[in-house]
């Protein structure tokens, strides 16, 4: 019998700290995930020098929580991942130094891994038996990417946007409408209260027939709905503003995820990312791969926001496959990184 592999995983790329243990890259042991949403919500987004303050605060004690529910102590880890880019350089700088120091002191190998390459990693605990190759469409405040993925470490890359993100531009709509950070729930809930009514931009697809994604040009056309109806004076109904931006922002990337899994002979379509938590996009996507006989795996909620689970998986395949193991004297956070 193979031994069984645990990894632990650290997440860090933006206003959560996470930490997790991980056995085979499919059983999540722990998933500590220390929030901050209530600090940054008092200014409207993430502030980033709060939000790397608090990683620093928040770190070790969600090191400590996380062996203690997993029931294992850093002698039964095997490696130690850690998501070194992409992020909020000074919040990445606090998981990868810890991470760094960790694999260090203890001599265990440290994988970096990519922050988006976990989100799709998230289907492999939620889905135990689900295998590449498929089409994932990831989705977050700051990535609208298509990606054909291959196997567990390769991917290539179908499509992106060419301007805003998905979930950027719920965040900026939902400001626009006086709604609290974080954008996506709360645009969510208004949009369950209201029609999709409106029609913010006319064939919003043709600007691009490949697989690429553009949402400025309708997030500027609900801020001047917005601005217009009150210059005139005009009440505007929140919620249906809210359905109807939500519907048109669905529809772009559904539409394409579907087009790009029939054109590539796939049957299996993959949601990753804090987006693919928006109920519009999963009952949408479900309804339109019904159309070509695809499945659609979506990790539950918990598992779309950022968390250290994913990392560790992701790490698991990583680490498997002798991929990115890099050593702890060298390796540095990257605010950016290509897909």
């Amino acid at each position: 019998m193979e031994k069984d592999i645990y990894i632990l995983g650290i997440e860090s790329s933006c206003d959560d700290t996470g930490i997790a243990i991980v056995k085979n890259g499919r059983e999540v042991l722990s998933n500590v995930v220390a929030s901050q949403i209530d600090i940054h919500k008092l200014y409207g987004g993430v502030v980033p020098e709060i939000a790397s303050r608090n990683h620093v605060m928040n770190i070790d004690g969600a090191l400590n929580e996380a062996l203690e529910k997993a029931n294992l102590t850093l002698d039964d880890i095997d490696a130690i991942a850690v998501t070194y880019g992409a992020g909020l350089l000074g919040a990445l700088i606090v998981g990868v130094n810890f991470a760094k120091s960790l694999a260090y002191a203890t001599g265990k190998p440290l994988i970096a891994v990519n922050h988006i390459q976990g989100h799709i990693c998230a289907n492999y605990i939620e889905y135990p038996e689900l295998e590449p190759p498929f089409v994932c469409l990831v989705v977050s405040g700051g990535h609208t990417a298509l990606l054909e993925q291959t196997d567990y470490i390769n991917h290539k890359l179908l499509g992106t946007t060419t301007d805003d993100a998905i979930g950027e531009a719920f965040d900026k709509v939902a400001r626009e409408c006086g709604l609290e950070y974080p954008g996506g729930p709360n645009i969510q809930r208004q949009a369950a209260q209201g029609s999709a009514n409106i029609t913010f931009i006319n064939k919003p697809h043709e600007k691009h027939t490949n697989y690429n994604f553009s949402y400025s040009g309708l997030k500027t056309a609900v801020i001047n709905y917005l601005h217009n109806a009150e210059q005139r004076g005009q009440t505007v109904s929140v919620p249906d503003v809210c359905a109807s931006f939500q519907k048109e922002a669905v529809d772009q990337v559904i539409t394409k995820t579907v087009d790009a899994c029939k054109n590539l002979g796939y049957k299996k379509i993959v949601l990753a990312g804090g987006v693919s938590a928006n109920m519009a996009l999963r009952t949408g996507m479900e309804e339109r791969a019904k159309t070509i006989n695809a499945k659609v795996y979506a990790p539950k909620i918990s598992l779309c926001t950022d968390n250290a689970a994913m990392i560790a998986s992701k790490g698991y395949f990583n680490f498997i496959n002798n991929y990115s193991i890099v050593d702890p004297k060298t390796l540095e956070a990257q605010s950016s990184l290509p897909l």
